[in-house]
This record gives C-alpha cells, structure tokens and sequence, in this order.
C-alpha cells in the first residue's frame, strides 16, 4: 500500500520538480499539498502548487495555503533572482490554469489527513518550516500519526542566503528550531551539504527536454535558474534541493545519514539561520538522521525516470 505523503512547498523550480516526482512515484499517495511564503509570496506560492497538480493531470490533490510570514520575526525571505517573479522561472503562462484550492488553513488540511489515516503519514517540508512547526504545536496529539518528517534544509559547511544560513532554515530559523529539537517525531534533514553535489547538467536536462511536452516545459522553468546558478558556482547544472529530499521522503534510505543534534542559530547576528549540528560522541539532545551521503548518480537518475515518466 502506498505511504501517505504530504508535501509543504513554497514553489519554486526545484519545488516543482520535488512535486512532480512525488506525483510519478507509485510507492506514495499525494494526499495533501500545503503552501507558504518563501521563494516567493504565499499567493504566488499557493497559485504555483496548484499550477504544477494541473499540469501532472491531478487537479484532485488538494491544496491549502499556510503561513503567509514566519513564526516570530517578520523576515524578507524571496529568492526571486533564482526562481523568477512568479517563482516558475517567468513561465506560470505557459502551466494549465490552477485549480481550485482548499479552503481549508494548510494547518486544518494536514490536521485533517493526519486524523483520518490509518497508516503513518510522511511530511516533506521542502520550503520555510514554519507551517510544520505550527502542526507539531498545534496538534501534538496527531504526532504518532506522523512516520516521519523529512526536511529539506540547512548546511553544516556554510549557507546559501548568507555565509552561514540555508535559505528554507533562515527564512525562519525558529520554526527549524521548533522542528529540529522536537523528540516526539522521527526527522531526516537533507542539507545542502548533500544536495550541492546533485547537480543536473546539460545531459540530464537533454533527457528531461526529449521526454515530452510536459517534461519540456519543466526543463524551461529550470533555464533561469540554470543561469543564476552558473553566474554564481560557476559551473553549468542545475541544484535539485527539494527534489532528493522528496526521493528520500519516496524511497526511505535512498540517501545515507548519520544520526546526530541539531540546533538552529535564532540570534540576530550574522550566523542566523545557522544548523549545528553535535558530532560528540554521546551529545545531549534528540538525534535527527542528517544525509551527508548518497550515490549522487543515482540519485540523479530516479529523480529524473520519475519525472519523465509524465512525457
């Protein structure tokens, strides 16, 4: 029987792929998509998750629009420069128009599916984590309804929004404190120290061009980002963050980790947003499965039979 999996996404390109993938992937139902702030606005957000389910052909999924900010401290997280002005590298014209979205809160939508499951529910928190804070404060009695959380998230050897400070983790570094610290649900981080090195280059975004007119305007939507990523590493790929975090989320054990604490730097210093993580042996606090490994090849090939899989 397929795992239930809900996905809180703030697309985003490689959201878009992440969702895509978690659509072609048999081994999981998409029972719910929550969206928030982040790559950009919430109404772009929630318009873009329901435009990439239209595209897939599952208009059926509901979607629920989340947090519109962070938990605490009102922050300016976008990354327009990456992901375009309408968060789908400038091309939410060429997408089937959304569906309808839940009327729901995405807080009251995953409450809902968590509820009513009869079998353990896995979250993929792939944008700010500030809608699965408020889940696990919420409604703490649903957390034995969830297998697993797995994040996408953080970097022990630098950021990518500052030195020091991932984009998903700084957008609200206290709702991936709230996140990372808890011991009542299993957590797996998927940090960029992992998925810099899952780099789709010009073969492997060939293949996703020449699998169909679907596949097609995927590999458009990734353009802009493959130039901002080249103008910044200096190396012609494309990062897919969000998308090996969900391959884990798909495949538990698809990537290695290494059980160890993590906090969350919440000061108003220049390492905000910051993951630590405690490598001691025996270090005091709830243990949370970071990958740090993976066969990188592999993993780039399922991600992209999965996606191609829609033509």
């Amino acid at each position: 029987m397929p795992t239930p999996l809900v996905i809180d996404t703030d697309p985003g390109v490689d959201d878009a792929v992440a969702l895509l993938l978690a659509l072609q992937s048999p081994e999981v139902e998409l029972v719910a998509v929550t969206a928030s702030f982040g790559n950009i606005g919430l109404d772009g957000t929630f318009a873009n998750a329901r435009r990439v389910l239209a595209l897939a052909g599952r208009p059926d999924v509901p979607v629920a629009a989340g947090a519109a900010r962070p938990l605490v401290h009102r922050g300016e997280a976008c990354a327009s420069e990456w992901h375009g002005d309408d968060g789908l590298g400038g091309r939410t014209a060429h997408f089937p128009a959304p569906g309808a979205g839940d009327p729901r809160s995405a807080l009251a939508l995953t409450a809902d599916v968590l509820a009513a499951a009869t079998e353990p529910v896995t979250i993929a928190s792939i944008g700010p984590l500030t809608d699965t804070a408020l889940l696990l404060a919420a409604h703490p009695e649903l957390a034995g309804r969830i297998g697993r959380i797995v994040v996408m998230g953080g970097g022990f050897s630098g950021g990518n929004v500052t030195g020091a400070a991932e984009f998903n983790v700084h957008a609200d570094p206290e709702a991936a404190q709230r996140v990372l610290t808890q011991s009542d649900v299993p957590v797996t981080l998927v940090p960029l120290d992992l998925t810099m090195r899952c780099l789709a280059d010009d073969a492997w975004l060939a293949a996703l061009d020449a699998a169909g007119p679907r596949s097609r305007l995927l590999g458009t939507v990734l353009a802009p980002y493959r130039t901002a990523f080249r103008a910044r590493h200096d190396i012609d790929a494309v990062a897919v963050h969000d998308a090996v975090a969900v391959l884990e989320a798909v495949l538990p054990g698809t990537l290695r980790t290494t059980p160890m604490p993590v906090t969350v730097a919440c000061d108003f210093g220049p390492t905000r947003g910051a993951t630590v993580a405690d490598r001691r042996r025996g270090a005091a606090g709830t243990p949370v499965a970071v990958a740090l490994d993976a066969d990188v090849d592999t993993v780039l090939a399922e991600i992209l039979r999965r996606v191609t899989r829609m033509g």
